[in-house]
């Protein structure tokens, strides 16, 4: 899939960088982080320099993310739970200038978000609010050590706690309620930007993959399968097996309430057509020649309506209520 989206970056110092990148990087929507060193008085600056000299750094994370994902509100809300907003100098156990808190942006239009959300968190404490709320002067990146260091270094120090690990990973989750669907249908301008050229003409102009070459024929990990179009739930691997006919088959959707069946007469045949609901997308067709034991039926999809998201990707992804579905 090709995307369009034009990514945004805001910087945030939270005291040690390696506690507050980790925990960025756990919300969906957030597409990269690199931890260095911001709004100091020298270029280049080393670890040693920013600890022990008069550097005026500080530790601080580049969050690059996609805004049509995830909020900069949303975002600052969580960084703030990360932290005391009003302990100058000092998060944790960890004392200094280069340990100071602030949000840095490159952006002018950001700055209101940014006020608003520091006046709101000061009705919450007796003392003063010491994040720093500035343009971001420069920035120079960590040595490679400090990059995704808890990653590398499971169980190091970290003044973040691992509740608020968890509360990252969940925080941004798709989640459909009667009020609100996440999986809404996009334009065709947008559509046309978004999916490459097998994705739009079989989606939106009913095309058909070749078998054996596509993406997901031979697919046998565990995840789920997505709509390209819109990201909605579509099927599991529990319910996928092995027909022989070179497309992905299911014996049956996650919801029946998410595709409509249809009736094609097109190339001389009668047969039926499924589609997704939300999407509107051309899926593939549906057959009753499946296994008896899994229901007889045959719902045989295009690799290229679909995205798959293996188990492991699930809860970064967003859609970690979706993981009781591979329950055995």
């Amino acid at each position: 899939m090709k995307e369009n989206t034009e990514m945004k970056e805001i910087y945030f110092a939270g005291g040690c960088f390696w506690g507050t990148e980790h925990f960025l990087k756990l919300i969906r929507g957030v597409e990269e982080t690199q931890v260095g060193y911001a709004n100091g008085n020298i270029a280049n600056p080393t670890y040693k320099e920013v600890c022990y000299g008069d550097t005026g750094f500080a530790e601080t994370v580049k969050v690059t993310y996609n805004p049509n994902a995830v909020s900069l509100e949303l975002l600052i809300d969580l960084f703030l739970q990360t932290i005391d907003p009003t302990s100058l100098n000092k998060q944790g156990g960890d004392i200094g200038t280069q340990y100071r808190t602030g949000i840095y942006y490159v952006d002018e239009k950001d700055l209101p978000v940014i006020e608003k959300k520091i006046e709101d968190i000061s009705k919450e404490y007796d003392k003063p609010i010491v994040v720093e709320v500035l343009p971001l002067k420069n920035f120079y990146d960590a040595e490679l050590y400090h990059q995704d260091y808890l990653d590398k270094n499971r169980g190091g120090y970290c003044h973040i706690g691992k509740d608020l690990f968890d509360l990252a990973k969940k925080a941004n989750q798709y989640k459909e309620t009667p009020s609100y669907n996440p999986f809404q249908k996009l334009s065709d301008e947008v559509l046309k930007n978004k999916l490459s050229k097998i994705q739009y003409e079989v989606t939106q102009e009913n095309a058909t993959e070749p078998p054996y070459k596509n993406e997901y024929w031979d697919e046998d990990r565990e995840g789920i399968y997505v709509d390209i179009t819109t990201g909605e739930p579509l099927f599991s691997s529990k319910d996928k097996f092995d027909s022989d006919c070179g497309w992905p088959s299911f014996a049956k959707p996650i919801d029946y309430n998410k595709i409509e069946e249809e009736v094609d007469d097109s190339f001389g045949m009668i047969r039926t057509e499924v589609r997704s609901k939300n999407g509107n997308s051309h899926l593939g067709h549906l057959f009753n020649d499946g296994p008896k034991q899994l229901g007889g039926m045959r719902y045989c999809i295009n690799s290229a309506s679909l995205r798959f998201i293996p188990k492991e990707s699930m809860e970064k992804e967003g859609y970690a209520n979706y993981l009781y579905l591979l329950d055995k």
